[in-house]
């Protein structure tokens, strides 16, 4: 039995979700998303809940279950609340602009790095070193920031680098003098 899969997905307020033989519609005041889900799942909608069901109890079949519904929860978020990524730059002149849909960044190359922001995401420079990447679809959101923190990644002596806000650079030592 799928532990995440036998749970019902509450539909906030203002948010519509129409299900269209294998798609699901999610309609929100933060935008709209759709996904195509698996004919081993079957979506319903019951008393303001989504319930998703699996057509029989095979191990590949109960997988694709909790997965679907993951996948539905998260687009429910998404067009509700929206997902966000706060990522932090470290380093001597190391720093972040924002011209447009372009990102500019500084990270001690001998060139500028610009980075295009993907249709549906959005950027918000908090100060030169903080970063906001905001947008409904969790799968791109977490790929873009990854993509920003390749970009430069902290290294572990002085920590230099863009890191998520969260995120905790094991630090190393360093050459010892005699």
């Amino acid at each position: 039995m799928s532990r995440v899969g036998e749970k019902k997905i509450q539909i906030p307020s203002g948010v519509t979700v129409k299900v269209d033989a294998d798609i699901v519609h999610v309609k929100g005041p933060k935008g709209e998303s759709q996904k195509a889900i698996r004919p081993e799942s079957k979506v319903a909608i019951e008393d303001g809940y989504v319930v998703v069901s699996r057509c029989s109890d095979e191990r590949r079949h109960k997988a694709i279950h909790g997965l679907a519904r993951s996948e539905i929860n998260n687009m429910v978020q998404g067009v509700s609340v929206g997902f966000e990524k706060v990522l932090e730059i470290k380093g001597v002149g190391y720093r972040v602009a924002l011209k447009g849909k372009v990102l500019d960044f500084s990270l001690g190359y001998s060139h500028p790095v610009l980075f295009d922001l993907p249709k549906g995401i959005d950027a918000v420079v908090e100060k030169q070193t903080t970063l906001t990447i905001k947008g409904i679809d969790k799968y791109m959101v977490g790929q873009v920031a990854a993509n920003i923190r390749a970009l430069r990644k902290p290294e572990p002596y002085k920590g230099k680098g863009i890191k998520y806000r969260d995120e905790r650079i094991l630090r190393k030592e360093g050459k010892t003098g005699k």
